[in-house]
This record gives structure tokens, sequence and C-alpha cells, in this order.
């Protein structure tokens, strides 16, 4: 049961009686920061008593008064608070519907949403350049990326999970010879690559390979392992090479230069950028005849477009000025510019010992992902960088999240998880057979334990539909945990198959155990987590 829109249309309607129409959809209903003012509160009096001609707290009582009157369903009482808040007080029973709509939806369908149905997405995360392993800011967005693509599936939209191979220019060429200067025993060249890794895969690389094109494809392949251990999955994976090579590049240069957004200063090809908001004009082609990175990125954003309507790009955190030049320039070649978002992303720290950890293999300076995954678990490690806002930096203490304890914000959501599990597995071995449904007394359910879990299942399909519109998927996290809590709290003060536990009351908290379990699965695989049975 989606109570906001059950309160929205009760809102809407005492509105139209008092001469007042309000488009449903700008009708705010949220939870009271102190419960004490009841499960819910609306501030719709005071948006509109202006327009309304009249003072908020007046036209909050004359709500009130059309709301009590007749109550909704479900509905206790409705009281004015403040300067015109209006506070609604529930009875149980929307919780129980609460319980019955989980159910009847499953792991399927509980907390889809229909808002992006017809629409297409391209969200493009990693993209590391493919001369070397994933360090662990890499492994941040890939579960970053991963996961709101998910929320975008479940909200109903086409997503297309895209990687730009960066399989080109002088980092490239550098790259090889690095790799064919350590099978030779030598030092890798100035501004090479120095990592340890260099040494490992040179070792591998035949004798008569060709040390970029092997390197390439042996980086690819690395990354490759690594974001599969951490299921994150794409669809398209694009070439800077291939779209050179294709003319592309070349294309969408003459394209600019017709439209009259192109000209030369000092022997350089300039784009007028900051005539679409950009602080200074961009270099697309150097005096010495080099494009920037900047002109082949211009044309691989146009032709992203073929596999989305909207573009979401996952930086790094070195790319804020990257946002305003690629903005324009797709402005130039039409496109909305609402169409185009940058999420930049903050750097990973990792401590162990609590100190910055020191692990087996490195990759020069950084902390590889392949090595964080292998200390920690794959689902640990996804969960861990899924904890808080990208645009954060983040430590990870290593000793904290390979622990199995309560600490540990990811024992503790999958422990939960487990024990939903074990207690069917219970009823089972006791031959408790779960009932129908719509054959058990779900009014049993007044525990205030039992209403916490059920207000928190509750939550999950705005939670999805807010994570989705704030691109942040450590909502869910957040909410995850918040059930987990719930669970563990009903678990220990409700009992459940314990012999002077009346039937039906056990029959409740059963089916209060299965929807549970339904929430934490969407959760989890929603932040790309494996949901165990047991731990």
């Amino acid at each position: 049961m989606d109570v906001r829109q059950h309160l929205r249309s009760a809102l809407e309607t005492a509105l139209v009686d008092t001469a007042l129409e309000v488009c449903p959809e700008t009708i705010s209903v949220e939870r009271p920061a102190n419960p004490e003012h009841g499960d819910w509160s609306t501030n719709i009096a005071l948006a509109t008593a202006k327009r309304a001609g009249r003072k908020p707290r007046e036209l909050a009582e004359a709500l009130a008064a059309r709301l009590n009157a007749v109550l909704p369903t479900h509905v206790e009482s409705v009281e004015v608070a403040g300067a015109g808040f209006i506070n609604f007080c529930l009875s149980p029973s929307w919780l129980h519907e609460t319980l019955r709509f989980v159910v009847a939806a499953g792991t399927q369908g509980f907390a889809r949403s229909r808002i992006g149905a017809g629409r297409s997405v391209n969200i493009e995360y990693v993209s590391a350049n493919p001369t070397g392993p994933l360090h662990a800011g890499h492994g941040r967005w890939a579960a970053y990326g991963d996961s709101l693509a998910r929320l975008f599936e479940h909200c109903g939209y086409a997503v297309t999970r895209e990687f730009y191979v960066n399989d080109r220019g002088k980092q490239t060429q550098l790259f090889g010879e690095s790799l064919a200067a350590r099978k030779a025993g030598e030092d890798p060249p100035e501004g090479g690559y120095l990592g340890e890794y260099i040494s490992e895969w040179a070792e591998d690389m035949p004798a008569d390979a060709d040390p970029v094109e092997w390197g390439l494809q042996r980086a690819h392949q690395d990354q490759l392992e690594v974001l599969a251990s951490m299921n994150a999955r794409f669809d398209y994976w694009a070439s800077e090479k291939g779209l050179v090579d294709s003319g592309a590049v070349e294309e969408i240069l003459n394209t600019l230069d017709e439209l009259g957004y192109v000209y030369i200063l000092e022997g350089a090809t300039w784009l007028r950028t900051t005539q679409f908001g950009d602080s200074q004009d961009r270099v697309l082609i150097k005096s010495d005849g080099q494009p920037t990175y900047f002109l082949p990125d211009i044309a691989y954003h146009h032709q992203k477009y073929s596999r989305g309507e909207l573009l979401i790009d996952i930086l790094g955190a070195d790319h804020h000025g990257y946002v305003s030049r690629m903005s324009a320039a797709l402005q130039m070649l039409g496109h909305p510019a609402g169409h185009y978002e940058a999420l930049i992303g903050q750097h990973v720290t990792v401590l162990q010992d609590g100190r910055k950890a020191r692990l087996a293999k490195r990759a020069g300076k950084m902390v590889q992902a392949r090595e964080l995954v292998e200390l920690a678990g794959a689902d640990v490690a996804r969960l861990t960088f899924l904890l808080q806002s990208i645009d954060t930096t983040q430590t990870i203490d290593v000793d904290l999240v390979v622990a199995e304890s309560n600490e540990n914000p990811v024992y503790y959501v999958q422990y939960a998880n487990a024990r939903v599990h074990s207690l069917a597995r219970r009823a089972r071995q006791r031959q408790v057979a779960l009932r129908p449904l719509q054959k058990v007394d779900l009014s049993l359910l007044t525990h205030q334990r039992e209403l916490a879990l059920l207000r928190v299942l509750s939550e999950l399909p705005n939670t999805v539909e807010r994570a989705m519109r704030a691109r942040a998927p450590h909502q869910v996290t957040t909410w995850s945990r918040e059930c987990a809590a719930a669970l563990h709290g009903f678990w220990h003060d409700c009992p459940i198959l314990r012999d002077d536990v009346d039937e039906q009351l056990c029959q409740a908290r059963l089916w209060l155990s299965e929807a549970t379990r339904i929430g934490l699965s969407v959760g989890l695989g929603l932040l790309g987590v494996s949901a165990p049975e047991s731990m």
C-alpha cells in the first residue's frame, strides 16, 4: 500500500472542497521529525496559503476539519501543529496492508516504479585506462555505477551500461614500452609505468607479441575479471581507437566548424564553449596538430545518444572542469542541457591495522581493487563502497569490514537475511506450515517491534524512487541497515515458534518474516550484493 499516495488523494479532495486545486504530485507527505507528531505530516497549507489568500494555520485547520469529518481509511485522527502543519495519526491497519502488498508483489515486483517507462538512460562508469589494474577508486565507481543502473531499471528505464576504453595515445605507447623494457630486464622509459604488475605481466608476454596490443588485452582482461567478481557488468564497450579510425572525430570537428563554434588562435583549434556557460574556450587541436582528449570525447558522447536519451558519466575526482565543457559541446550539437549529467566520485583510502594498507600486490602507489575484493570478499567490498555518497571521500578499514560482528554493517545486514531463512527452516523442521495469507489475522501484529519493522518495509518503494532521482544508491544501503536493525529487534522481542506463542500470532509473525525476506532481497539486489540464506 502506498500510504503517501492515499493521503495525497485525501488532501487533494479536501483542497478541492475548499476551492483550491493543486497538482497531487506537489502535495508533500513526509514523516515528521518527532514521532509524537503522528505518523505522517504535510506542509500543504503553508505552501498554498498565499495563493488562497488565507493564513496558513487557518487553512490547515479548515483542511483538518474536512478530513476529520470523514476520516480516510486507516486514519485515526488529523491534527494541526505549529504554523500550519497537518499531522496524520494512523491505525496499525495500514501497516498490515503494507505486509499484504509486499507479499503480493514478491521479490520481482516489490518497490518497482514505472516513472521511467518508455525512457532510456546510458550510464558510463569506471572507464579506466587499459594500462593496468583497477584501483580501489575504480572499485567504488564500479559498485556505484552498477547499483545506479539497477535503480534506474527498477524504476522502469531501459538502461545501457557502458565502459569507454582509452586505447590510443601516448599513454598506451608508454605502457607497451614499459612491458617491453621489463621483458628485456631493463627499466621502463621516462614517464613509463613502474608498478609491480608490469614486471609480472611482462613475464607472461610472449617474446614475439606486440607489447602495446598484448598489454591492452592483458589489462582489459584483468579489469574484466575484477568487475565480474564485483558483480558489475557492462552492455557496451566503446573503443577510442575504433572511434578515431571510423572518421567520427573528424566528422564531429567539421560539424562544429560548420555550426560556427570553431576558431583558430595561435595555431591551435578552439571551441567556443563560453557561449554555453563554460569558464573559458577549450582547445580541440593543439598547435602541433595533435588533438586533445576533448575532441574524441565529444564525438563519443554524441554517438552515445543512440544508446540512451539521458547520458550519465561517473568520473574521477580530477574531472570537475570537464562537466561544463562537455555540456557546452553537446548543446552545440543540439542535445538538451538537461540530458547530460556528470557525477564526480571522490577518492578512497584503505586502512589496515590503523594505517594506510600496504597489501601484497601494488600498482605503483595505489591499492588494487582486486586486492580489496580478495581480502574482504566481493559482497563486503561492494556494500562497503556503497555505505556513503560517492561525492564524499571514503576511508575503508579492512579490519572492520572483514570482522563478523554487528559493528560490521555488511555482516549486520546479511546476517538479518540469514536469520529470516533460518526461521523458515526451523518452521519446516517443526512441521509448522505457513497458512494462506488471506486466512491469517494480521491485526494481531501490534507489538512496537512488529510495527517498526512494517514501517521500514513500507519505506522501500519511496526510498528506491528517491535514491534514483538523487543518484544516491547509498540511500538503499541505509534502508537495508535500518531494515536489518528492525528485524534484529523483532527477533529479540517477538518469539515466533516458541510453544507459548498463540498459533494465530505465530502465523502472522511468520508472514512478517516472509515480507522482510522479500524486502531485504530487493534491497540487497539493488546494491548488487548476495542475500545469503545461512552464515
